[in-house]
C-alpha cells in the first residue's frame, strides 16, 4: 500500500530537501519504488538528483492551470526505482493561481489518485512556507516528516507548523499524522546541539527519530554534482547517517529490502569514485 509523506518546515535551511532527496534514494536502493514530488519553487530537490531546471519544464503549476495532469509531469531519473515530478521558479506563481481555484486545497490529492498505486512511497518536498502549496501537500499526505536543525532557534515556528497540520487534519485530511521528527545538522563539537536534541526528545518522545544527521561537507557538496549522498560518498559521515535513517524508517514502517550496489542503482556512469 502506497504511503504519501510530506517533508515540511517553514523555517528554511534545516536540511528538509537534503533529507527528502537522500531518504528517497536510500529507499530506492532498498528496492522501493519512490516518487519524489518537488513542490518547492527553488527546485533544489530537482537539481539534487541531477535534473537541470529549464523554463519549458512542466511543474505542478501546469497542473493547477488545468493544462496537464500529474502523470504528464513524471520523469524517470538516473536512479533506479526513483521518479521525479520536477520544479522550477514558475511554481512560485502557483499560490496566486490556487487562490482562485475551486477546491484549491485538494488539487494534488485528486491528481495523486492516478499514480499512487505505482509506488511504495511518495515523498513531497514542500516549500519553506505554510501557504496553499504546503496545504495541498498536507491534504494529500498520510503523514508528515519534520526535519529540525540542532540549533538554538530549532523550535521557532514549530508550533505554528503543528497548528497548520492540526487544522488540515480537522478540515481536509482526518487521516494525517506526524510520521516523525528528524534532527539535522548536528555539530559534534557543540554542547548546544545535545541540549536541543534532549529538549526535542523530551517534548516529542518516540516521534523523534533516533538517527541524527550530522553537519558534513560531503553532504553539502553532493547537490552541486547532481548526486544524492549514496552515489556521491556513501562512506562519509553524512552518507552513513542517511543510510541508518533509511533503515530506521523501514523498521518503523515494518518494511524491508535488500540494499543494492551503487552501480546497480545508478543508470549512468559514476566517475566520482
Amino acid at each position: 500500500m502506497t504511503k504519501i509523506i510530506a517533508f515540511t518546515n517553514q523555517k528554511g535551511g534545516v536540511g528538509k530537501t537534503t533529507t527528502c532527496v537522500n531518504l528517497s534514494t536510500y529507499l530506492a536502493a532498498y528496492g522501493k519504488k519512490v516518487l519524489l514530488i518537488d513542490m518547492d519553487p527553488q527546485g533544489n530537490a530537482t537539481t539534487g538528483i541531477g535534473f537541470e531546471k529549464t523554463k519549458d519544464m512542466l511543474t505542478f503549476y501546469d497542473v493547477i492551470t488545468g493544462e496537464y495532469k500529474l502523470t504528464d509531469l513524471i520523469k524517470e531519473t538516473n536512479i533506479k526505482n526513483l521518479d521525479l515530478v520536477p520544479s522550477n521558479v514558475d511554481l512560485a506563481g502557483a499560490e496566486v493561481s490556487l487562490v482562485q481555484k475551486e477546491g484549491r486545497e485538494k488539487v494534488l490529492l485528486e491528481q495523486l489518485g492516478q499514480v499512487k498505486n505505482k509506488y511504495d512511497y511518495i515523498f513531497i518536498d514542500c516549500p519553506p512556507s505554510l501557504g496553499l502549496i504546503t496545504v495541498n501537500a498536507l491534504t494529500a499526505s498520510d503523514s508528515v516528516i519534520i526535519p529540525i536543525q540542532c540549533e538554538f532557534y530549532a523550535l521557532e515556528g514549530l508550533m505554528q507548523l503543528l497548528n497548520t497540520v492540526r487544522l488540515v487534519k480537522q478540515y481536509y485530511n482526518p487521516k494525517i499524522e506526524i510520521e516523525g521528527i528528524i534532527l539535522t545538522m548536528k555539530d559534534s563539537r557543540s554542547n548546544l546541539s545535545n541540549q536541543v536534541i534532549d529538549e526535542i526528545k523530551e517534548g516529542f518522545g518516540k516521534k523523534v527519530y533516533q538517527t541524527v544527521i550530522p553537519r558534513n561537507i560531503r553532504l553539502a557538496e553532493a547537490p552541486s554534482h547532481g548526486l544524492p549522498i549514496y552515489l556521491y560518498d556513501n562512506r562519509s559521515t553524512g552518507g552513513i547517517a542517511y543510510h541508518e535513517l533509511a533503515r530506521e524508517f523501514l523498521r518503523r514502517n515494518k518494511d524491508s529490502g535488500v540494499l543494492m550496489e551503487k552501480r546497480m542503482l545508478f543508470k549512468g556512469d559514476l566517475n566520482n569514485e
